[in-house]
């Protein structure tokens, strides 16, 4: 499986396991969870945010991995996933199953132990909305995108969670911001790769919108809807001026783009937009980190969960 210089296999070892994670979609669900968590009390307790990210990371790698067992004979139809390891047969079935089921158990156990209950509750409904609800209906319904976002949207609350043990209304605003973005960035992803996604028997909805009109109108919605979750956490006293004034910009470019989609459907259009989407994402939660205005005070900041001590012994500081 790893052959070569001991180099050589821990650089295959790391490549193997990056797409086997989808490393950087699980990183961008890291952001979003570290972007609630900062939200809500700054940088109160580094300690706990460290963990509250290591537990969001380790559960959603496992989650991405038990999607890539479960689509695996989809994947070998398309071209953007037929390199991946467990279709090429680089790591067996077997081994995504199990380390799938081990990252997902241990990144809720390091939320529950180090973050907080609720965190590790959230962190486990997105576990199996994404591999048991999620996954099998992308190969039946369009709306399936619908259900995904749900699924990119709770992130935030999990961080917001972790810092305070509630759920406040900017977390909802956050989430919100979440899901609204993640429609313009999915469809402008299917349309680019609708032939790919019809090969693999995925239904997309370009699938059924052949003109585009459809998938380039729903992105416009959404994007203005993105822009206005920005804007509320500027209205909400979340966020200072400097937030304001980017968040204007880069939704007002977004929207732009999710426009030319819609009146001009064509892949030079929609990956124009997916780049939009790509930047607009990590330059809002940037903003959003350097112009926070705070909601919770230290003294709200939620108490550490002790758990029992032969189990909590692995994870103590």
């Amino acid at each position: 499986m790893f052959a070569g210089t001991p180099c050589r296999r821990l650089a295959r070892f790391v490549e193997l396991h990056w797409e086997l994670t989808k490393a950087r979609l699980s990183s961008l669900v890291v952001i979003t969870a570290g972007g609630g968590y900062v939200l809500a009390v700054g940088f109160e307790n580094v300690t706990r945010l460290f963990w509250t990210l290591v537990g969001t990371f380790l559960a959603s790698a496992g989650a991405m991995a038990l999607n890539q067992v479960w689509e695996v004979a989809r994947d070998a139809k398309m071209k953007r996933t037929a390199a991946r390891p467990l279709v090429t047969g680089a790591l067996p079935r077997w081994y995504g199953l199990a380390f799938g089921l081990l990252g997902s158990g241990l990144g809720v156990a390091v939320l529950a132990w180090k973050s907080h209950a609720l965190a590790a509750f959230l962190g486990l409904l997105v576990i199996v909305l994404y591999v048991l609800v999620y996954t099998p209906l992308k190969a039946r319904t369009p709306f399936c995108t619908l259900l995904g976002a749900v699924c990119g949207a709770i992130p935030p609350l999990m961080g917001w969670a972790g810092a305070t043990g509630t759920l406040g209304l900017g977390a909802w605003v956050l989430s919100s911001l979440l899901f609204f973005w993640q429609i313009p960035h999915f469809l402008s992803l299917a349309w680019l790769y609708r032939q790919d996604y019809h090969r693999g028997g995925f239904r997309m909805l370009p699938e059924v919108d052949r003109e585009g009109r459809l998938t380039g109108g729903f992105s416009l919605l959404y994007a203005l809807a993105t822009a206005a979750s920005a804007l509320s956490l500027s209205f909400l006293q979340l966020a200072g001026g400097y937030f304001t004034a980017g968040s204007v910009l880069l939704g007002g470019a977004l929207v732009f783009f999710s426009w030319r989609l819609a009146t001009t459907p064509s892949d030079g259009t929609a990956r124009a937009l997916f780049r939009a989407t790509l930047l607009y994402l990590p330059l809002v939660f940037a903003l959003l980190v350097f112009d926070r205005r705070g909601e919770v005070q230290s003294n709200h900041v939620a108490s550490v969960r002790v758990p029992p001590a032969a189990a909590g012994a692995l994870f103590r500081d």
